[in-house]
């Protein structure tokens, strides 16, 4: 069995922990232990904080990314990393072509998971729930946000669909381009965002010899409540 990670693949610029014996860091190399306590009754300003200091101290290119899990109609699993472009007290926010394969999936089947993890902190967020589209005006408003680049991009991608080669690719891009050539350009009604509203929210931290601490948000219906409870690692 190959085991990971090996110390000699560690990456230039980032320092090398060294762990225990099973593999796990050191207690005095870990933060403090969370409980529902520390972390707070709204799971959404908890989760946020963590963003805000993930984008501080991660290192990460985009401390932002999110793996995004969908069922297709046949009732397969698929998953792939987007960008969370916001989160308030509805849920979590990210934006698509309505037409991907995503896309389709989310409206077939509008269950879905997402999994953040920022591994030099140590930490993880999970969260479940049911996504649903935003409003048109929201998504406009974040597609005239985005550079012009972007815009034509979203015309020119019919993406999930198959394509010859990255020359037609590009191609379809120029061909774009020179249509809205300096004008403005709309948002297509076949992209847009959609929110994950969610039931459940987990934080994951990572705890000595694998004794990690699990905090699990659920929204109760009858309470109209978050509850809290701690699971084993």
């Amino acid at each position: 069995m190959t085991e990971f990670p090996h110390d000699a693949d560690t990456p230039a610029g980032v320092p090398a922990r060294t762990p225990a014996p099973d593999g796990s860091p050191a207690a005095s190399e870990l933060a403090p232990p969370i409980t529902a306590e520390t972390l707070g009754r709204d799971p959404i300003r908890a989760f946020l904080h963590w963003l805000a200091e993930a984008e501080e101290a991660s290192g990460l290119r985009y401390p932002n990314a999110v793996t995004l899990a969908t069922v297709d109609a046949q009732g397969h699993p698929d998953a792939r990393i987007v960008l969370l472009k916001g989160a308030d007290e509805r849920g979590f926010l990210f934006f698509t072509n309505y037409r991907s394969a995503k896309g389709r999936e989310l409206e077939t089947h509008p269950d879905a998971a997402m999994v953040f993890h920022w591994d030099a902190m140590g930490r993880q967020v999970r969260v479940r729930g049911r996504v649903e589209r935003l409003p048109a005006e929201e998504s406009e408003a974040y597609f005239q946000s985005r550079p012009r680049g972007s815009r034509i991009g979203a015309w020119t991608s019919e993406q999930s669909a198959r394509i010859e080669d990255r020359e037609t690719l590009e191609a379809r891009y120029h061909a774009v381009e020179a249509r809205y050539g300096d004008g403005p350009v709309p948002r297509p009604e076949h992209w847009g965002g959609f929110v994950l509203r969610p039931r459940e929210i987990e934080f994951w931290k990572e705890g000595a010899w694998r004794l990690h601490d699990r905090i699990r948000y659920r929204w109760s219906e009858a309470q109209e409540d978050w509850v809290t409870e701690q699971l084993q690692p």
